[in-house]
């Protein structure tokens, strides 16, 4: 019989106990400050109508970067790419019941068929964030205080991360007002802005030439601005212009002051209409976007339900970790098993046992460690399993009820009652 592979699928990942310890460490932070701002968490099935993608994500992530085929009742169906869209359809099933403004986040795994590289794997989990039924900026500013606040949870300072935004209705406005262009050559020139930074300058100035042809020039001095009041008048006194000041001004107000405006700033989903957004790690050993998200007032008019505004975000787990360790924020994290019991000798293992279930009744959780090997190595067993503490259990302890507990980070020890040792471990 040939082995089978204890290789995983490219792209993929096996989360050991520390892998899973690191992710949970996340997922929780990412819970706790969304759930601070009001947010309910809810869930999709990992499984869409391919529909639902071709509606509005963008041809080229449907026909190149989804996992699509037939299921055996001939339907074409898609392993989620991304969860905006069954947001979306969740929203529209029930739009008459629910109430806005709706706050939800949710925290799927998504599979996109792409090169495995830093920072980005074919599998991911992702935490999105959505807003529902604001029209105003007030939702811009909400969402990017929330993804703000989050990193901060983390214990990031503002200098390790920086806020770039633009507008879709700006570059509608420079592409479609004041460069004249199609609206074919505009789609184009906006996808290729949303390349530039995977391509060398050379590559992505041949290619808007072809398209901008004379208007190149004028073209490439607009990108290179950096501050709204570089662009040229016409544009900067724009509505859309106009809007991004007035969120730049209140994200100002509430403390968030790492930003800046980068007409580079595209998002690649064709759903988009407004305000867009993303958050890079200033690291020059990570510097890649961390989150992205932006406002798509028209994504639930694909299920002919009627507009609702909506603004969201969405950071994955792998750039989170990545930025985590290269800001050195991993704090240590220990196994959910809070004690390890280590008997002398195997006649207490029975001792063991029933002391271990009066600590499991008072919600501490404890691994037994009842084989024939000598203490020592017990004891760097649970060291290596990353429990925090080891009781051993001899005849003098099962004979006067007090117990020695040790903690394997400092080497401390504790001797006491059986209610001593559980207030301890609480």
């Amino acid at each position: 019989m040939t082995a089978i592979s204890t290789q995983n699928y490219k792209g993929a990942r096996d989360f050991y106990p520390e892998e899973m310890r690191l992710q949970h460490y996340i997922f929780t932070t990412w819970r706790r400050v969304s759930e601070r701002y009001g947010y309910a968490e809810v869930m999709a099935p990992i499984l869409e109508f391919t529909d639902l993608y071709r509606a509005k994500t963008g041809e080229e992530i449907v026909s190149e970067q989804t996992y699509s085929f037939k299921d055996r009742g001939g339907r074409d169906v898609t392993i989620r790419p991304e969860m905006t869209p069954s947001v979306a359809r969740m929203v529209a099933a029930r739009q008459q019941e629910l109430s806005f403004p709706l706050r939800w986040y949710s925290i799927p795994n998504l599979w996109r068929y792409e090169r495995p590289q830093h920072g980005r794997l074919r599998e991911h989990w992702q935490l999105n964030a959505d807003i529902f039924g604001l029209d105003d900026t007030s939702a811009e500013l909400e969402i990017i205080s929330l993804a703000h606040a989050l990193l901060l949870e983390f214990g990031a300072t503002e200098d390790m991360f920086s806020i770039k935004l633009n507008s879709r209705e700006l570059m509608s406005y420079i592409l479609g007002e004041y460069l004249s262009l199609q609206v074919d050559a505009a789609h184009r020139v906006g996808k290729l802005l949303d390349r530039k930074s995977k391509m060398s300058d050379e590559a992505f100035i041949n290619q808007a030439d072809a398209i901008l042809g004379a208007k190149l020039e004028l073209f490439l001095d607009l990108i290179q601005s950096s501050k709204l009041h570089d662009l040229p008048d016409e544009v900067r006194n724009s509505q859309a212009a106009t809007e991004l000041a007035e969120l730049a001004r209140a994200l100002h107000r509430r403390g968030v002051s790492n930003i800046s405006f980068d007409l580079t700033i595209q998002r690649g989903f064709d759903y988009y209409t407004g305000i867009v957004f993303e958050i890079f790690d200033t690291s020059p050993e990570n510097q890649r976007s961390l989150f992205g998200g932006g406002r798509y007032d028209d994504l639930l008019q694909i299920f002919k339900s009627p507009r609702v505004p909506a603004v969201g975000f969405g950071v994955g787990d792998v750039t989170m970790a990545d930025f985590l360790q290269v800001h050195q924020l991993v704090p240590q994290l220990d196994s959910a098993t809070k004690v390890a019991i280590v008997a002398l000798e195997p006649e207490h293992n029975e001792d063991a046992l029933v002391l271990a279930d009066q600590l499991r009744q008072a919600q501490i959780a404890v691994a037994v460690d009842t084989t024939e090997r000598k203490v020592g190595t017990k004891i760097k067993v649970a060291d290596k399993q990353a429990i925090p503490y080891v009781l051993v259990l001899g005849p003098e302890e099962v004979a006067n009820q007090r117990y020695s507990l040790k903690e394997l980070k400092t080497g401390d020890e504790f001797n006491g009652s059986l209610e001593q040792v559980i207030a301890r471990l609480s």
